[in-house]
């Protein structure tokens, strides 16, 4: 963690909550750390550890919900382009991004779910689903939900190593590698499902 982050810890959950908002924005650090840390060191019991969730769902949805309207005032055409010509500055490529934006339009209450554990994409594709002018109710309902499930195994995870760990850095990075290896195996089966069913629409 960088002096910065740390400073706004020091808030409690304000700063808690500024840290889950800003990594919706901008995922640097990225969730796996910062809700790691917050597990590890800033949750001395259960209750603290309920606020904390609470608190970094609240302000993830939040950062989802920003998206989702820059998405809305932009529309559909416009918010394509943006992606097509930044999106590979932020490692979202504008094929996924289509395939997102098609699952969105055939079911846009799994498509918001399941885009909050995709890496990179469940921060930016809330543009396509206010691009598409999708109901927003629905929509902060299925990020709520899929926010707190992203967010309570981090947190839980660094709360029950909180007292018997004493190289944190080596923990987390151990960690974060096999959230990685996680969320790549579960990319590429996305990407399996999505080709296989473009297979059936050709048939």
């Amino acid at each position: 963690m960088s002096d910065l982050p740390t400073a706004i810890l020091e808030l409690g959950l304000l700063g808690a909550a500024c840290l889950a908002f800003t990594e919706k924005i901008l995922p640097v650090p990225p969730s796996h750390a910062v809700l790691l840390f917050l597990g590890m060191a800033r949750a001395p019991d259960l209750a603290t550890l309920a606020m904390l969730l609470a608190v970094t769902t609240a302000a993830s949805t939040a950062g989802c919900l920003f998206w989702f309207a820059l998405g809305g005032r932009l529309g559909p055409a416009r918010a394509d382009a943006l992606i097509l010509r930044f999106g590979r500055y932020i490692f979202l490529r504008h094929e996924t991004y289509l395939r997102f934006a098609g699952a969105y339009r055939r079911n846009h209450m799994r498509a918001s779910l399941v885009a909050q554990f995709v890496p990179t994409v469940r921060n930016y594709l809330p543009i396509a689903a206010g691009a598409l002018r999708l109901p927003a109710l629905p929509f902060a309902f299925a990020t709520l939900l899929g926010a707190m499930l992203w967010n309570a195994g981090f947190l839980i995870a660094g709360y029950a190593m909180r007292g018997s760990v004493h190289d944190l850095p080596t923990v987390a990075f151990r960690i974060m590698a096999f959230v990685l290896v996680i969320e790549i195996a579960f990319f590429i089966a996305l990407r399996w499902r999505w080709r296989s069913r473009l297979r059936q629409l050709g048939h």
